[in-house]
Order: structure tokens, then sequence, then C-alpha cells
């Protein structure tokens, strides 16, 4: 059985005092009223990993993750965090590759390739993020965009390191641009997403890997989009900042 995940990308936001307030809200309300069938990440900024860790250590509810890793294990690297960083602080999962990485610091497959490695090197989780933009989704290359984004990082990583791993598909043409994915839409590419990490692996591990949605979901699509074959979870954005909302989506399975 695949494991269900909800992982909400606090992003740049928060003070430490927010984060603080925030994190043992949701800690509560997953207490009172989410079964525990449900793995549940919060991924706050950088400063604040230490104190949510503290909250969330020995917690099987609740889940530490980073927004981000260095692929280098050490050394004059400033402003850099590496993985063991991360993992003395608690962290279990990672976010690579998110389109906001991509975009604004340029990031290629190869970077992600190596951060993806020296996260699992520490025993760390990566959540891989991929998705196409506006313009491949409106030229119907959509499908052939984010395949070549999994052959290009994913494909070299070996079985025992792949089942480690955790997708997170991104439309990024229906984030912020008024436009909508569908839950079908969206079934479709987390299938064929399933279909070609088949082909890279097998099809046992394919079958196993949980596959995110990453496109804008709340709680009022939650539900439809999270009773998909495929869809095994999502990566929230601007709804895990609010401890109601994001609990009403872990709610959704």
């Amino acid at each position: 059985m695949r494991k269900k995940i909800v992982a909400g990308n606090w992003k740049m936001n928060k003070t430490y005092e927010e984060a603080l307030s925030l994190v043992s809200e949701i800690d509560n309300m997953l207490k009172d009223e989410v079964s525990g069938d449900v793995t549940v990440i919060v991924t706050p900024p950088f400063p604040f990993l230490h104190a949510v860790g503290k909250l969330t250590q020995g917690n099987d509810r609740l889940h530490l993750a980073a927004q981000n890793v260095s692929e280098h294990e050490s050394g004059a690297y400033t402003g850099e965090v590496s993985a063991a960083m991360l993992r003395s602080v608690g962290v279990e999962y990672v976010l690579v590759g998110h389109s906001e990485r991509r975009l604004y610091h340029h990031e290629d497959a190869q970077t992600l390739y190596k951060k993806m490695k020296a996260a699992l090197a520490q025993g760390i989780k990566p959540i891989f993020c991929c998705g196409e933009p506006l313009e491949e989704r409106d030229a119907d290359r959509h499908f052939e965009y984010v395949g070549q984004q999994l052959k290009d990082s994913i494909s070299y990583l070996s079985n025992e390191e792949f089942d480690q791993v955790v997708i997170a598909y991104e439309p990024i043409w229906a984030i912020g641009t008024g436009r909508t994915a569908s839950s079908q839409q969206a079934q479709e590419m987390h299938a064929y997403i399933r279909e070609q990490l088949s082909r890279m692996f097998d099809a046992e591990a394919a079958f196993n890997c949980t596959i995110l949605y990453g496109g804008s979901a709340n709680p009022g699509n939650a539900k439809d989009l999270f009773s998909k074959e495929d869809v095994d979870g999502g990566l929230i954005g601007g709804a895990s900042l609010k401890s109601r909302d994001f609990t009403d989506i872990v709610k959704s399975f």
C-alpha cells in the first residue's frame, strides 16, 4: 500500500513565533481529528527547523522537512546548508527541484541529482518536484517535458535509492495564472509519471512510489484530487499556512 502524504511547504513565510504557533495548532488538530494513516509533513524555513524539530521529534503524527539542501557535504559554500546539518536537527524529508528553485536559482538536472544523493546519504528522503510551464502545456508537450525531467535526474538513482524518493507533480501552468488544473488532468500526469518510473526501475517500485499533487490544492478540491487512483496526497503551498485549511486537506482522504 502506497504511503499517503500531505506536506505543507511554507516557503518564505512566518516569523519564529508564528511558526511555533502554527505547528502547535496543526499538531493539536491532528491529535483530535485525524487518523494515523496519513503522513503529515511541515516544511518551515531554515531558521525555524531546530525549534519545529523539537515539536515533531518522536511525534508519529507530524514529520519535518526542509525546503532545500546543498549538493555539497561541507566546505566554503557561504549560505548553503548540508544534509548532515539538516539531519542533525531532525529533518526527515527535503524538497528537491521545486519549480521556484529551478526558475529563480537555475538549478539544473545534474545539481538536483547531486542534491538527492546528498540527502539520501544522510537518510533523508527527497521529495523530487517536477512539472511543466504554461508554454509546454499549451504546445501539448507536457508529458514529454515532465518525462525528460524524470529521466535527467531520477533515472540515475539505484533501485534502493529510488525506494526512498517521493515525487511531487507541480502543474506550473495552473499556479498563479488564473487557469485551473482538473483532477482528471492531475490523474493523467500522475499515471504518466508512474509509467515512466516503471520503465526506469520496475513496475513494483513505480507502484509503491508516492506521487503528490502540487497544484494549489485546497480544502475545496482536495477530496476530489485524492480520490484519483494515482494521486497519493499533496504538496500544499498557501493553504499550509492556515492550520484549519491544512488539517482539512489532511482529512480529505
